[in-house]
This record gives C-alpha cells, sequence and structure tokens, in this order.
C-alpha cells in the first residue's frame, strides 16, 4: 500500500509540473485546436520558377509556414504560408491533370478554409503579337478550353475549312459547340479584374535588351505593333490546351474558338495549360460551399510568342523560349506582388465583403446561378 501511495503522489506530481507548462505555451492563431489558416489570397503557380518568383522577396514571406497537403503533386507537395496565413502559395504542376487534382486536393484539405480567399492564377504563357509581346502581363476575363473540339490532321481536312480544328458535334469550325462537356469556358469577376489590372499597373515592369532586339523583328508585321511593342499590362484571354502548340495557323484557329465559344466577347491574347483546369476545381468548390468563384484572378505574362516573326521559320520560334522567359518570371513578380499585397492592405475597405461583379461568372451551364453571357447557358438546350 504504501509503495502504491509513493506511486501516486509522484504521478501527481508530475501532473502538477506537466499542467502549467501546457497552459503557458498557448498556440499561435493558426495552430489553436480545430483552427484552419484562413488566407486572404492564394497564389497558385504551375512549375517551380513560377513557384520560386515568390520567395525570398521583401513584400512578405510565404516560407515562413509549410504545410504538406495529402494530393499535392509529388514534386511538390507543399502549400507555403505567411506567417499570420494571410498570404499562401503552391505549384500545382505542369497540364490539365496535374493542375486540377492538386487543386481538388487544396479544396478538400483539412488545413485551410477558402471560403473568403483571392485565388491568383499566376503562371507564364505563349503569347499573340496580335495584342502584347514578351513581358506583358494579361488578366483574363475568360480561359477557353480550346482543344476541347474535333480535330482532323491539316493535311486531310476539307479545302474549305481553315484549320483541321472544329467544335464538338458541329460540322464546320464556324459552327458553336453542339457537344459541351461544361469546361470549355470559364468567365471570372470583369470587376475584380479591373482592380487588380489598376493594382499590377503599379508595379514596375522588367524589360530586357536582349528581349527588345528580339521583339523587334516583329515590327516588319503590321499586325504585330503590339509584339514589337514595351510590356504592359493588358486585359485580354487565354487558351488552355495540353498541347504545346505553335505557328501562326493554329494561333489564328484558336483566336477564332476563342471568340466563337465567348459569342464575340474574348479576345485571345496567351496560351497555357492548366487555367481550365484550375477554374473547374474552383468552380465545383464554389459550388460545395468551399470557395468563391467570384474571388479568382487569371493572370498570365508573356514569355514566348505563339508564331513566328517574318521570315523565321515555326520550329525556330518553338524552341527559342529561353529569351523571353527571365523577364516573363521577373513581370510575374513585379506585377503580382501589387495585387497581392493591395488585397491584403485594403481588406476591411474592399476586399473582405468581396468585390460584387457585374459581370456573368461561371461556366457555360450557369452551374452557380445566373445567365451565361456566351453558350446555350443551360444542359438542356
Amino acid at each position: 500500500m504504501l509503495r502504491f501511495l509513493t506511486l501516486l503522489l509522484f504521478s501527481f506530481s508530475l501532473w502538477l509540473a506537466s499542467g502549467p507548462t501546457a497552459v503557458v505555451a498557448a498556440p499561435t492563431s493558426l495552430e489553436l485546436r480545430g483552427g484552419k489558416i484562413s488566407p486572404k489570397v492564394f497564389i497558385i503557380g504551375m512549375f517551380d520558377q513560377e513557384g520560386s518568383a515568390w520567395y525570398g522577396i521583401p513584400e512578405f514571406n510565404v516560407l515562413e509556414r509549410n504545410i504538406t497537403v495529402p494530393g499535392f503533386s509529388p514534386r511538390f507537395p507543399d502549400a507555403h504560408c505567411t506567417k499570420d496565413g494571410s498570404i499562401c502559395q503552391l505549384v500545382a504542376d505542369e497540364g490539365e491533370v496535374n493542375a486540377a487534382a492538386t487543386i481538388s486536393a487544396l479544396i478538400f484539405s483539412s488545413h485551410f478554409n477558402l471560403s473568403k480567399t483571392y485565388f491568383l492564377l499566376a503562371g507564364i504563357a505563349g503569347i499573340s503579337p496580335k495584342v502584347g509581346t514578351l513581358g506583358s502581363v494579361t488578366f483574363a476575363r475568360y480561359a477557353v478550353q480550346v482543344s476541347l473540339q474535333y480535330e482532323i490532321d491539316a493535311r486531310e481536312k476539307p479545302a474549305d475549312f481553315p484549320t483541321g480544328y472544329f467544335p464538338q458535334g458541329s460540322k464546320t469550325p464556324e459552327q458553336y459547340p453542339q457537344t459541351l462537356y461544361g469546361t470549355e469556358v470559364f468567365e471570372v469577376n470583369d470587376d475584380l479584374r479591373q482592380l487588380a489590372m489598376t493594382l499590377a499597373k503599379t508595379g514596375k515592369l522588367t524589360d530586357g535588351s536582349a528581349v527588345q532586339t528580339y521583339r523587334a523583328q516583329y515590327a516588319a508585321h503590321p499586325e504585330y505593333a503590339a509584339g514589337a511593342a514595351a510590356p504592359s499590362v493588358i486585359g485580354c484571354d487565354t487558351a488552355t490546351s495540353d498541347t504545346f502548340w505553335t505557328g501562326a495557323l493554329l494561333a489564328d484557329a484558336f483566336a477564332n474558338t476563342t471568340a466563337l465559344f465567348t459569342n464575340g466577347t474574348g479576345t485571345y491574347c496567351t496560351s497555357q495549360q492548366e487555367d481550365n483546369a484550375v477554374l473547374g476545381a474552383l468552380l465545383r468548390a464554389a459550388l460545395a460551399g468551399r470557395a468563391d468563384f467570384a474571388r479568382v484572378l487569371v493572370m498570365r505574362v508573356g514569355s514566348d510568342f505563339d508564331r513566328p516573326f517574318p521570315g523565321q521559320n515555326v520550329t525556330a520560334n518553338l524552341f527559342n523560349l529561353s529569351t523571353g522567359f527571365g523577364t516573363a518570371i521577373s513581370n510575374l513578380r513585379a506585377a503580382g506582388v501589387p495585387v497581392v499585397t493591395g488585397i491584403v492592405d485594403q481588406w476591411k475597405a474592399t476586399y473582405k465583403k468581396g468585390v460584387a461583379p457585374s459581370n456573368y461568372v461561371g461556366d457555360v451551364w450557369g452551374s452557380l446561378g445566373g445567365k451565361p453571357d456566351f453558350g446555350p447557358g443551360t444542359a438542356s438546350a
């Protein structure tokens, strides 16, 4: 009995010693029991350099917190956040499948509350010299999945077809798709986009001598004046395709697809491999009450031209990806940082309550409510 009482007193003394320590060591605001990180802004990149563009900058440090999220790409398994959790960042990995899988994992992660988060899709892209140039920063209203079409090898296409691509369910390239999957077009909040462009214009864009020399060769074509000009912030739309394509014929074909799928409203300017996949996942997040699709921004920076300059062959243009790459990554940060900090700094005054869209926001089916300004608008149409 004496031994039992001795052990009991010893155990009680250990409990007294450990008890106060547990109370004093209060967790941070992001480590509260059952708490989740509630970012004001979540930056989404697609590969290494699009991610590292945000590291080691003076404005904020997203490497203060590193959270491994099940379902993220094995190559990029972590989300990164500032200490207070107001700004987070991830790398989704390249291509539509990777992007959709990563964002779906983010949406249903137990680590985050994304209901009031602004999502900034921030990547580089091919760019049309008809609209912009290397280093130009673009903000899209429409993302169009241009590769979701029928395709005939151009060597076998009908003589009266301008391209081998034409919409699913249609008979000609000029006919609106009669068969829709629902991911062909996403439209984001134009009012938010305009605010973001204003913020982005306060950043100082870079413009190196090698880029200036290269783009000057586009001045020989009267339609490519924008390609020969200095980089700027532009409002225009983006084309999604897993295929990394190039050339004037495909560029013009997909420009026509962008206009057709948006009922003439969209203006194609950039090409990339992920945006419709990310937007598709975010729209489903909104349907599940886990995100607000009116809080999405699509920013792409011109890294290479989608077609050659006069006298250059197509393969030379395709393989010359290095000239504008550094400028694009630099301007991704130069234009993106003011957007991120602007949202955080003006949170209480403007962004906490949300920016009400004056345009339709959502997919071709009207899944989130409202009437689409493109497509049939309902699944039964």
